[in-house]
């Protein structure tokens, strides 16, 4: 009777077993499918590479920087720099008001002749973003559209055909950003030319690893269609591409470049180079990119 019953108990303990088992896999399973693994940094593509060309002074090289035909637009938190290309002169600018409601210029691009920057509150709570525009042949401010309160910190715009891609970023801190969201909250919104929200995109969590606390200062679309991203201040330009399905973008390289993160943008005039900045020592680094061919 005694040997029955432990067999009685072993058999239970092993069904037991079975089922603990099938629910531990089943539940890995489906947490592999919900947040698909990300290559190793150090294992992603390294045929893009970076060289830099050469360096500008530019007092407003805090932010970021835009570009055209021939200039460039070094932006700071108040104030914009327009310098010649050619050899860096800077021939125009514009700055705000003493008591100017102008806070925090992010980032900015140039189309049809404006100058169209992120714009928001940082580090103000909550968080109010706009797009601020400026004529570059005057460098006045000509117009402004508010988003309002927004999902975080606007901090770049990337166009795309008919489409606006805005990233809110999130910071974990405790002097900026809305409380019990971090970095991991940023997302990249989608809109339409009239800036209504037609659907948007998260990024890795390996890659936003990278950013904490901070998050990402810079965005555009370049060579191949990818959408390039920088964090706030690390020496990386990161690749990434939609995903096929979902709304994580998709991580495809990590290029080392001499910018220390922060906005930068494409030259209109050659797809290979970039534009960006190092804000501790305020110049913007002419860098081109050498963009692998596809297979």
């Amino acid at each position: 009777m005694l040997q029955k019953k432990s067999l009685s108990i072993l058999a239970l303990l092993f069904v037991l077993l079975v089922f603990i088992v099938g629910v531990t896999v089943g539940r890995t399973t489906a947490s592999e499918s919900n947040n698909p693994k990300t290559p190793n940094p150090n294992t992603l593509n390294s045929d893009w590479k970076s060289r830099e060309i050469r360096r500008f002074p530019a007092a407003e090289a805090v932010q970021g920087v835009a570009v055209d035909g021939e200039f460039f637009y070094a932006i700071a938190n108040r104030q914009i720099g327009k310098y010649r290309k050619n050899d860096g002169q800077r021939i125009d600018g514009w700055k705000d008001t003493k008591d100017g409601e102008f806070i925090h210029l992010n980032s900015g691009f140039v189309r049809d002749g404006q100058l169209i920057c992120s714009h928001s509150n940082f580090p103000g709570v909550p968080m109010f973003s706009s797009v601020e525009i400026f004529d570059t042949s005057t460098m006045k401010h000509v117009s402004s559209y508010s988003l309002g309160m927004g999902p975080g910190s606007l901090t770049w715009i990337a166009e795309r055909e008919e489409l606006r891609y805005a990233c809110f970023a999130n910071y974990a801190s405790k002097t900026s950003g809305t409380p019990g969201h971090d970095s991991t909250f940023t997302q990249v919104l989608c809109y339409d030319k009239q800036w209504r929200s037609v659907g948007g995109y998260g990024f890795p969590k390996e890659l936003v690893k990278l950013f904490h606390p901070s998050s990402s200062s810079g965005g555009c679309f370049g060579a191949g269609g990818f959408l390039y991203i920088t964090g706030h201040d690390a020496k990386e330009l990161y690749v990434l591409d939609f995903p096929k399905s979902g709304s994580i973008f998709r991580w495809i390289a990590v290029i080392p470049v001499p910018i220390s993160g922060q906005a930068f943008a494409w030259d209109p005039t050659n797809e290979t180079i970039l534009y960006g900045i190092d804000r501790k020592t305020k110049e913007v680094i002419v860098v081109e990119i050498t963009i692998p061919p596809k297979n």
